[in-house]
């Protein structure tokens, strides 16, 4: 079964092709061939826009945790042979200072569907029954649908099709790298990082090793760009850049306790 041929998905899908098409009709006067690749940027934009809010809770909620690591290291002392207990204790001083050790899921949730949508309008020829005109929007010449390992693996690469990607990669791994510097953990006044799956929430699970190899997943996002169309890679770019300078602004907004050792 086709999946994009399911009724309710073909009808977001076609609606998503509405949209982004009468964006470009409004930009093409404007800027001309690139104005799919710039309804894109558009669309991320107010996306992210959108999501402010949660944002905003989000920050709140990390200036929380940091403030209560250090009654949290003080559970982990008292209840480190119970880990029942601690996980109970945990949450419930989770509860009772409104925050929670997931908080930072919901944006990347949100966005998971709009990344989805974008990827789908770019490798189907038809959509909803109708020929897909996207497939035809180009960036820089290239058309939005290539992805850069599909050239590859063809063997049909070229020089314009791997600058622009390779445009694309820097910025994202440019961001990456200042996200690592700005955003690296401070040492033992960090907070406890939040709960992964099988793990206790605020309990150091991770070794130093794995954290430093932690420091390094943004920069996934510059591999995954290699292999989704090159509409997606753009969102994706876009997309960390505002995650970059947003943060930077709610920081100064909400900023988190100087550790000790810091203040000293």
């Amino acid at each position: 079964m086709d999946l994009y041929a399911f009724p309710p998905i073909a009808t977001v899908l076609d609606v998503a092709y509405t949209v982004l098409m009468g964006l470009a009709g409004l930009l093409e006067p404007l800027i001309g061939a690139t104005s799919a690749a710039a309804a894109i940027v558009a669309i991320t934009l107010l996306v992210r826009a959108a999501l402010i809010p949660t944002a905003v809770s989000m920050a709140r909620g990390e200036q929380t945790r940091a403030r209560l690591a250090p009654r949290m290291r003080d559970l982990q002392r008292r209840h480190r042979d119970e880990p029942e207990r601690l996980q109970r204790e945990l949450m419930k001083l989770y509860a009772d200072e409104g925050t929670s050790p997931l908080a930072g899921c919901l944006p990347m949730l949100v966005q998971a569907p709009v990344v989805g949508v974008i990827y789908a309008l770019f490798i189907l020829p038809t959509v909803n029954g109708h020929d897909n005109a996207l497939l035809h929007e180009t960036l820089a010449g290239v058309p939005l649908g290539t992805s850069f390992a599909g050239e590859v693996a063809q063997g049909t690469l070229g020089w314009p099709t791997a600058a622009v990607f390779l445009v694309l990669v820097l910025v994202i791994a440019a961001v990456a790298e200042a996200t690592r510097r700005v955003f690296r953990p401070a040492g033992a006044g960090a907070p406890p990082a939040p709960a992964t799956p099988g793990t206790t929430p605020g309990m150091p699970t991770a070794s130093p090793g794995l954290m430093r190899a932690l420091g390094f997943l943004p920069y996934l996002t510059a591999v995954i760009a290699l292999f989704v169309p090159l509409a997606a890679g753009l969102y994706l770019a876009t997309t960390v850049v505002w995650t970059l300078g947003q943060r930077m602004l709610l920081r100064r907004r909400f900023p988190l306790p100087v550790p000790p050792a810091a203040a000293a």
